[in-house]
């Protein structure tokens, strides 16, 4: 009888170790979800553990060869877990709600990854990351020549502002011939003024529509927009041709930068080289 409780007791023993041992196993089986997440993913190296990612996750390359469970901000709870995934790492304000309540019911790991829209704010995603995949040491190699590459960048964009920063009106679209501007508090206005530049736009928070008579009061001497078509983007003939922005300066010197939209926006590990361009854009042929 002895001799039964004991291997009873051990083969439970046995069991809970399996079972913390299985409990503290890395994850293997990853969604994530924001651009920027998923290059920090694939800059760690451990690209080979996703499973999925969202419509934004465009670089790099190979990451458009996952299964894609929708844009970030409107993504269904079947979508992501129709991947079978164990963990998911997404981007502050990826939603609905409603789908991360359902997701949060179904036992699978979650880990938030914030926006803060600085140099600080890309070594805190990157660490958040890496956290999440218990990549730390992987991660100080990569934030070393990040911490360093983005202090260098920053240091000749100041210098080629001096005193006499350019004035950036980011814009978000076009549609109907309706310009949607970045104010404060965006990743626009945070890229702009790492870049050495001043945002045109300090009326308000966000991206927000705006009337021709305010787009023309900025007064912008750079109009900066992201790399795509449609009434999503912004196109050379169209500094001469809406109204808003024929009187801009500008607008008469033909002043118009584009990049692709998550080397711009996304605060990864592109900030440093995007933060170069940028300036170099501004300011070269810019008489101060």
């Amino acid at each position: 009888m002895m001799g039964f409780i004991s291997n009873l007791t051990r083969g439970v023993s046995l069991a809970f170790l399996a079972g913390s041992l299985a409990a503290a196993a890395p994850a293997e089986r990853i969604v994530s979800v924001g651009g920027s997440v998923t290059e920090i993913v694939y800059a760690l190296g451990e690209g080979h553990r996703l499973v999925a990612r969202d419509s934004t996750s465009s670089y790099p390359p190979q990451a458009e060869a996952l299964p894609n469970v929708g844009y970030a901000r409107a993504l269904s709870p079947e979508g992501v877990l129709s991947v079978d995934p164990d963990l998911i790492i997404a981007s502050s304000g990826a939603g609905p709600l409603e789908t991360l309540e359902v997701l949060k019911q179904a036992n699978v790991a979650y880990s938030e990854v914030p926006e803060v829209y600085s140099a600080d704010g890309v070594i805190q995603k990157i660490e958040t990351i890496a956290a999440a995949l218990g990549a730390e040491d992987k991660a100080r190699a990569l934030l070393d020549g990040i911490k360093h590459d983005l202090k260098a960048a920053q240091k000749d964009a100041a210098q080629r502002a001096g005193d006499t920063p350019v004035r950036v009106l980011f814009i978000l679209s076009t549609q109907g011939g309706r310009i949607m501007a970045g104010g404060r508090d965006t990743a626009a206005d945070g890229i702009i003024r790492m870049a050495g530049g001043i945002n045109a736009v300090d009326s308000f928070d966000g991206y927000k529509p705006m009337t021709d008579e305010a787009v023309s009061a900025t007064a912008p001497d750079v109009i900066l927009a992201m790399d795509r078509g449609g009434d999503h983007g912004v196109a050379k003939e169209q500094l001469a041709s809406l109204p808003a922005l024929i009187p801009t300066p500008a607008a008469q010197n033909g002043r118009l930068v584009r990049m692709d939209g998550l080397s711009l926006l996304g605060f990864g590990p592109r900030t440093p080289e995007t933060i170069q361009t940028l300036s170099r854009a501004f300011y070269e042929g810019h008489s101060k």
